[in-house]
């Protein structure tokens, strides 16, 4: 994998949203006027397609770095503080002068659902020129986390960024952090063939394309490009689109549902994990679905999962078979 500590799968560059989420639960109503309501829990965790993406990969055994666009204010302060305490480089966040970091208030209702109030803030600032390209060319993976939030990384000197890791063999990945548009479809269009992997919701890949049928939607996809499409699919698990081969569906692990919050984040951590150690797609859609299930169990993106061999054991209940697999990739790359 590149690494000379065998503690360490892989390299892994993130780029893209890095959000500080605010949440609570339960929370059934906001109170009338100033009226208040004694809650569980209150937490303030780093979350987004970037950030709560880099907590679990690094969670998972990857050294991870982080790029993009923060505000120099407390909120980024303690956004980069909670990444370094996981051990993950933040030299690539840019903090900008006056601005804010992103943030979204969740209050969290007792069916876990996660209606957001949401501050773009600074996040969509970030220029290829404030990359680390070599960086990027180094790693064994780059997550392109939510690029529609990310326009200046979508022109040309980012297509040129991209084009340079794909050069440099490294495979890269996009997840999207907002609703799918057909907008936003014809904004990624220069970029996607060289996604090699692309991670959506299913609610997302549909507003993306228009298209209800979801392996149709992703069969739309590789026609403009894209390697490979692994959609999430919440309590159905997942499903995986590659060309010239049947779309396989992966299920979901039985979970306890407090907050679906990072639920996707964590199965692009689970998913990126197993293909970068050799893992086969459905192999490694099962280590993102365990991923999701363990999030599931806590509140914000960074519950659940404790490391790589905790997500294994839960997945162990469930299908043996496939963590036998897994362990053995693992150890053939002496990991």
């Amino acid at each position: 994998m590149g690494q000379n500590d065998s503690t360490i799968l892989g390299t892994v560059a993130v780029l893209g949203p890095h959000i500080v989420d605010i949440l609570g639960r339960p929370v059934s109503g906001i109170p009338e006027g100033q009226g208040s309501v004694v809650l569980d829990e209150i937490r303030a965790t780093v979350a987004g397609t970037g950030g709560g993406a880099a907590v679990d990969l690094a969670k998972l055994g990857h050294s991870v770095s982080s790029f993009g666009a923060i505000g120099d204010d407390l909120l980024g302060r303690l956004l980069a503080m909670q990444l370094q305490s996981h051990g993950i480089d933040t030299t690539g966040l840019v903090p900008r002068s006056g601005a804010v970091t992103a943030s979204t208030i969740l209050p969290i209702r007792p069916n876990g659902e996660r209606p957001a109030l949401h501050v773009p803030g600074a996040m969509a600032t970030l220029s290829a020129s404030e990359v680390d390209s070599a960086a990027l060319m180094a790693a064994d993976a780059v997550l392109f986390g939510g690029p529609e939030t990310t326009p200046l990384l979508l022109n040309s000197d980012g297509l040129d960024l991209f084009e340079a890791v794909g050069a440099a063999g490294t495979p890269i990945y996009m997840d999207l952090l907002y609703p799918g548009r057909p907008d936003t479809l014809d904004l990624l269009a220069p970029v996607l063939p060289l996604v090699d992997w692309f991670l959506p919701n299913d609610q997302q890949l549909r507003g993306l394309t228009g298209i209800h049928d979801l392996v149709a939607a992703a069969h739309s996809l590789l026609a403009r490009g894209v390697g490979a499409v692994a959609v999430t699919v919440g309590a159905e698990g997942a499903i995986i689109v590659m060309p010239d081969a049947a779309p396989v569906s992966v299920p979901a692990l039985p979970t306890t549902v407090v907050d679906t919050t990072g639920c996707g984040d964590s199965f692009n951590a689970g998913m990126i994990t197993g293909l970068l150690v050799g893992c086969d797609p459905a192999d490694a859609a099962l280590i993102g679905c365990a991923c999701g299930a363990l999030v599931a169990t806590g509140l914000g993106s960074d519950a659940g999962i404790e490391n790589l061999d905790g997500v294994l054991s839960v997945l162990a209940a469930v299908d043996t078979p496939a963590v036998h697999r897994i362990r053995e990739r693992l150890e053939k790359e002496n990991l």
